[in-house]
């Protein structure tokens, strides 16, 4: 199979997270009838606030994972490069679930819907990033001098949160606002950074 190199991959994936992670913030809008009590019509909005929040910490963790996935790769082959444009065909997706959970969060049905719809979106992104890594590391796409223990470190980093999105996608059937607060957990421990890939 053809070897490729990876700069057109990275480029293009760094422009298709900074469209989707600002597309997130266009989900707020002002609120309608706020001229009377704008305070407490910014207030009525947390959905949105927690939705942004959570999908932008997400997003910028996946960020995070695939600029280390691409900092170890020597070359890309074409298998790669479409499970590379698989994890961008889900991370350009997540305004939509984010603008559900914004909109149908306080209502109970609905946002059981919404959140565990959420849920499985945000689980396909991490699950697509651990998968596009594991490939690279089976098919020795990864640099020559890349220590075994810098492939392994990073391989724990993008599993665990794995169990912990299904976990939560069931406890949104039953409690929305905690599994998303869930979600947003996810993501902050994604986004602790790889101290110890770091070399001195």
């Amino acid at each position: 199979m053809a070897t490729l190199r990876t700069g057109r991959m990275e480029a293009f994936s760094d422009g298709v997270f900074a469209v989707a992670i600002t597309l997130l913030v266009l989900e707020i809008s002002v609120p309608d009838g706020s001229e009377d009590d704008l305070l407490a019509a910014v207030l009525e909005q947390w959905p949105s606030y927690l939705a942004y929040v959570v999908s932008f910490a997400t997003v910028g963790a996946v960020w995070l994972g695939h600029a280390a996935v691409t900092h170890y790769l020597d070359h890309a082959d074409a298998v790669l490069l479409r499970l590379n444009l698989l994890l961008l065909c889900v991370v350009s997706f997540l305004p939509f679930p984010t603008r559900l959970i914004a909109e149908t969060l306080e209502h109970e049905d609905a946002g059981k819907v919404a959140t565990t719809f959420y849920g499985l979106a945000l689980l396909a992104a991490t699950g697509l990033l651990a998968a596009l890594w594991r490939y690279a590391v089976h098919e020795q796409l990864v640099r020559p001098d890349a220590g075994d223990d810098e492939v392994a470190v990073l391989s724990r980093k993008l599993t665990p949160g794995l169990a912990f999105y299904v976990v939560m996608i069931g406890l949104g059937l039953f409690l929305p606002v905690a599994a998303v607060l869930g979600y947003l957990a996810i993501a902050v421990f994604y986004l602790v950074p790889l101290r110890s890939l770091r070399r001195t």
